[in-house]
């Protein structure tokens, strides 16, 4: 049986498309919102779209309460306050963090926080009994919603412990994508600020779905 996973703050654009994804892959989602009334008309947009899979929606904090594994999909601004929220919930669970640190207006330029990324910020408010795991920055919503088009991007997934690295890298292949491990979280500010090089690039070359793709390494099993 497949883990449910919990996308907190999953009614944005990055959220639901991981959700339709996962939901299409087989996996029990559960999408997440400050406001349950939207989560659960988020999921039921998808439900239109596939229709039978198994997904619905409530607030952040039951979402994270009945998940196995819990994905964070909010804005910067709302990083803190919904780690906050979700901490008591997130106990022994693992944690996917794919927030970025922008700072509107200039979010085509890297602003990493003083903790060095906003995953290291979120293990550390957590603490230990919640294994953080970076992953899914820098690929476009646009691509994610477009079940019918490949992801042509790979997922570069940073975290202390190996085995839920191991897990998210199995997450990405059954999205569609290929996950790259790239060692802890520490290194979890490459790909975080990244996301503001890809911002600027898909700006400058007038395209929507500019991602990263890892040469010189074969397929691999997720696990590897």
């Amino acid at each position: 049986m497949k883990s449910t996973i919990g996308v907190l703050g999953g009614t944005g654009h990055e959220g639901s498309g991981l959700a339709l994804r996962w939901a299409k892959a087989g996996y029990p989602v559960i999408i997440g919102s400050r406001d349950a009334t939207r989560a659960r008309a988020g999921a039921e947009t998808i439900q239109q779209r596939l229709p039978g899979a198994a997904i619905s929606g409530a607030d952040n904090v039951t979402a994270a309460s009945r998940c196995d594994i819990a994905v964070l999909t909010v804005p910067y601004a709302a990083h803190v306050a919904t780690l906050t929220s979700v901490k008591d919930a997130l106990r022994g669970k693992i944690l996917v963090d794919v927030t970025v640190p922008l700072v509107p207006p200039r979010v085509a330029r890297v602003q990493l926080p003083p903790e060095g990324s906003a995953a290291v910020a979120a293990q550390s408010l957590l603490g230990p009994e919640v294994k953080v795991v970076s992953a899914f920055q820098n690929i476009s919503a646009h691509l994610l919603e477009a079940l019918e088009l490949p992801v042509d991007c790979d997922v570069l997934i940073c975290g202390d412990d190996k085995e839920a690295r191991a897990l998210v890298a199995v997450l990405a292949r059954d999205a569609g994508m290929r996950g790259i491990q790239g060692g802890s979280l520490a290194n979890s500010a490459a790909a975080e600020a990244l996301t503001s090089v890809l911002i600027f690039v898909n700006g400058r070359y007038k395209v929507n779905g500019a991602g990263i793709r890892f040469t010189g390494i074969p397929d691999e099993p997720a696990s590897a």
